[in-house]
């Protein structure tokens, strides 16, 4: 089982971006955050092709989870990385279905399959 579902994209990173916004509103999530990981690391001096991390929750799915295990939190919200590597763009997102392999007291029954489906098709339509 893999930790990172991740595809390489024919569009532009700013492309990219917008498309996986626009995907998660689609999949009835919301966008809470986008960290700029490029400008953030070139304002200390380092240098790094485009990276943006985009953060976004389902409120129901995140409490749901906070009920089984208030850990999981450190795994909240959700996030997609949109990344240039080598000239050609990427989106990758973690694979809610290793969360049973950190938490395993926890039974979170079928939900990790049904979000990691989510995500999957979210970053697919975004590419």
């Amino acid at each position: 089982m893999e930790f990172d579902y991740t595809t390489t994209t024919t569009k532009t990173f700013d492309e990219a971006v917008q498309g996986v916004q626009d995907e998660i509103a689609k999949a009835g999530m919301r966008v809470l955050y986008i960290h700029d990981v490029q400008k953030t690391l070139g304002e200390k001096g380092f240098t790094r092709d485009p990276f943006k991390i985009i953060e976004f929750c389902n409120a129901k799915f995140a409490n749901e989870f906070l009920n089984k295990d208030i850990k999981i939190g450190l795994c909240l919200p959700c996030k997609i990385n949109v990344y240039v590597k080598d000239g050609q763009t990427f989106i990758s997102g973690m694979r809610p279905i290793v969360l049973p392999q950190f938490f395993p007291q926890a039974d979170f029954g079928e939900r990790p399959k049904e979000i990691d489906q989510i995500i999957q098709n979210i970053i697919n339509n975004a590419k």
